[in-house]
Order: structure tokens, then sequence, then C-alpha cells
């Protein structure tokens, strides 16, 4: 469950552009923004993930890609057989 913590209420004035400033601790976040009636309106941060990778994100993917990170905190990297490795990968170095 996600924490709450009530802020008091700030007055801001909408410039002739339109725009309200949300503070430059929000500055290059996308957000999204309801109307929920006249003059209501509810402002979210939001993460957007690309069309493209939209896969990334979705079974069985997403729990490959945690497969595979899980593999790698017990698998540090290493070069210490990079000639083996070439080789399995069919790049000799000859």
């Amino acid at each position: 469950m996600m924490a709450v913590t009530a802020q008091v209420p700030t007055v801001k004035v909408v410039g002739a552009n339109g725009q309200i400033s949300l503070g430059k601790q929000h500055a290059g976040r996308h957000v999204l923004v309801e109307e929920r009636e006249p003059g209501v309106w509810i402002v979210r941060t939001a993460t957007v993930i690309p069309d493209n990778e939209h896969w990334l994100h979705e079974s069985p993917a997403a729990a490959d890609l945690q497969a595979a990170m899980n593999w790698s905190l017990s698998h540090p990297a290493s070069d210490s057989d990079i000639d083996a490795t070439l080789t399995r990968l069919g790049h000799d170095q000859t």
C-alpha cells in the first residue's frame, strides 16, 4: 500500500499562455492530466514506454528478462576465458 502524505494546498496562477509551474523538482517528467469536470484536474506522474519496447513488459519476455537479471547477480561478468567464448560464438581470432 502506498503511503499518502497530506500537503497544504498552494495557489498557482495560470499564466497567459495557459501554463502553471509544478516546481523544478518535476522538470522533465511526463504527467497525465485528467479533467474530471470543468475546473477540476488530476495531475499524476507517469512512465512512458515506447511502443517498440512494450513487449519487454509483457509475459513471457518480462519473466525471461527477470530470470536473466537474477542469473547475472550470481554470475559476475568476466573476460578471463574470452578466447573460448569467441570460438564458441564462431568468432575465432586466428
